[in-house]
C-alpha cells in the first residue's frame, strides 16, 4: 500500500525529473531542426538567420517581461515556454504542415502550398503553441492569476516559435539573395518580419492566452471551457488571415490587412493588458490593508507595496543606500506579498481551487521567510522610511 509520505515523495521526484526530461527532449528537437536547416541551406545561412532573428526576439521578450512586472512568472517556466515554442512546437508543426501540404495536393489536384499556408499551418501551429499553455494550466494552475499571465505565457511561447521560424526564413533568403537591400534579400525581409511584424505570432497566440486567462478567473464552468476554445479559434483565424495576405493576396491585400485589422487588434491587446494591469494593482492594493492588520506585513509598507512605482522607488533607494543584495531581498518580499494577495483575492471570489488553503499556508510561510530575509539585509526595510510614498 502506498503511504501518503511515499506518494508525496513520488510526486516530488516527478516534479524534479519532468523539467529535466523536458529540457533534454527539447534539446533533441533543437538538434534535429539544426540538422534539417544546415542540410537544406548550409551552416552560414543558418548563422546569419540566427543573428537576424535574435534582434526582434529580444525586443518581444523584453516587452512581455515588462508587462509581467507585478508578479513575475518563474524564470524556469518562461524558459521552458520559449524552448517549447522554439523547438517542440516548431518540429511538431513541421510534421503536421507536411501532412497538410499533401492533403492540399489531394484536394486541389496539384500544388498544396496554399492549403497548407492558409488552413493547415494556422490550425497546427496555434495548437502546437497552445499545448504548452494548456498543460501548464492543467498541471500548475496556481501559476495563473488572470489574463495577463495567460498573455505572457502565450507571448513567450510564440516568441520562441517566431525565433526559429525567422531563422529559417532569413537563412533561405540569404542563401538565395544575400543581404540585399530595401527591396530584396535579408534586409528587406528583416524590415517585414523584424520591424513591421515582430509581434505577429505572439499576437495570434495571445488570443489563446486571453481565453485561458479568462478561464482562470471565472466561476462559470461553461465559460471556463468556451473561453480557451474561442481564444484558440481567434488565434487560428488571425493566423490564417495573415498567411492569406502574405502568400495568396497582393501587396495591397497585405497593407489593408496590416493597417485595418492587425494594427487595431494589436492596439486593442495593448489596451486590454494595461486595463488588466490596473485590475491587478487594485487587487493587490485591496488585500494589503487586511494583510497588515494580521501583522503579516508592516502598515508602513502598504502604500509602497500598492503600486509598481512605489515598489521600484523602494528597490532603488535600498540599492543606493545598502546594495544589490538588499534590493534583491526587498524584491523577493514584494513578490511574495503579491502572490499571497492574488491568492486571497481568488479565494474570496471562489476561483482559487480545492487546494487553496494548502497553497495559502505555503505562500504565507514564503512571505514570512521573504520578509525575514529583507529584515536581515542591513537597512533594507529601514530604507523604506526614506522612500517618497506619493
Amino acid at each position: 500500500m502506498t503511504t501518503p509520505a511515499r506518494k508525496r515523495a513520488d510526486q516530488h521526484r516527478w516534479t524534479v525529473l519532468l523539467p529535466v526530461v523536458g529540457l533534454i527532449a527539447l534539446g533533441v528537437c533543437g538538434l534535429v531542426l539544426l540538422g534539417l536547416g544546415t542540410s537544406s541551406v548550409g551552416l552560414l545561412p543558418i548563422l546569419v538567420g540566427a543573428l537576424a532573428a535574435l534582434v526582434p526576439v529580444v525586443g518581444v521578450i523584453s516587452a512581455y517581461l515588462w508587462v509581467d512586472r507585478w508578479e513575475p512568472e518563474p524564470a524556469k517556466i518562461l524558459l521552458l515556454a520559449f524552448l517549447w515554442g522554439a523547438c517542440g512546437a516548431t518540429i511538431t508543426s513541421l510534421v503536421f504542415n507536411q501532412t497538410a501540404h499533401v492533403l492540399g495536393q489531394l484536394i486541389n489536384g496539384g500544388d498544396g502550398s496554399m492549403f497548407a499556408a492558409v488552413v493547415g499551418a494556422p490550425i497546427t501551429e496555434e495548437a502546437a503553441k497552445a499545448a504548452f499553455i494548456v498543460v501548464l494550466f492543467l498541471r500548475r494552475r496556481q501559476e495563473f492569476d488572470g489574463v495577463v499571465d495567460g498573455v505572457v505565457y502565450a507571448g513567450v511561447t510564440a516568441a520562441g516559435f517566431a525565433f526559429t521560424e525567422n531563422i529559417w526564413y532569413f537563412a533561405r533568403v540569404f542563401s538565395d539573395s544575400g543581404f540585399g537591400d530595401l527591396s530584396s534579400g535579408v534586409i528587406a525581409l528583416f524590415i517585414l518580419r523584424g520591424v513591421l511584424s515582430p509581434f505577429a505570432h505572439p499576437l495570434f497566440t495571445s488570443m489563446t492566452g486571453v481565453g485561458i486567462g479568462i478561464a482562470t478567473i471565472t466561476r462559470n464552468r461553461k465559460l471556463r471551457i468556451a473561453a480557451p476554445v474561442l481564444g484558440y479559434l481567434a488565434a487560428a483565424g488571425l493566423h490564417s488571415l495573415w498567411n492569406f495576405s502574405t502568400t495568396v493576396g497582393t501587396g495591397s491585400t497585405f497593407i489593408n490587412l496590416y493597417f485595418l485589422i492587425m494594427v487595431p487588434i494589436f492596439a486593442g491587446m495593448v489596451l486590454m493588458v494595461v486595463w488588466q494591469r490596473r485590475r491587478e494593482q487594485r487587487i493587490v492594493a485591496g488585500q494589503l490593508p487586511d494583510m497588515a492588520a494580521r501583522k503579516w506585513i508592516a502598515s508602513s509598507e502598504v502604500t509602497l507595496l500598492a503600486s509598481l512605482q512605489g515598489r521600484s522607488r523602494w528597490r532603488r533607494t535600498v540599492r543606493r543606500k545598502v546594495g544589490d543584495e538588499a534590493a534583491k531581498a526587498v524584491a523577493g518580499y514584494q513578490i511574495a506579498a503579491t502572490e499571497l494577495a492574488f491568492l486571497r483575492h481568488r479565494m474570496a471570489s471562489g476561483t482559487a481551487g480545492h487546494d487553496a488553503d494548502e497553497r495559502h499556508s505555503k505562500l504565507l510561510e514564503a512571505l514570512v521567510v521573504a520578509r525575514q530575509a529583507a529584515v536581515e539585509a542591513p537597512g533594507a526595510l529601514k530604507a523604506a522610511g526614506g522612500v517618497r510614498r506619493s
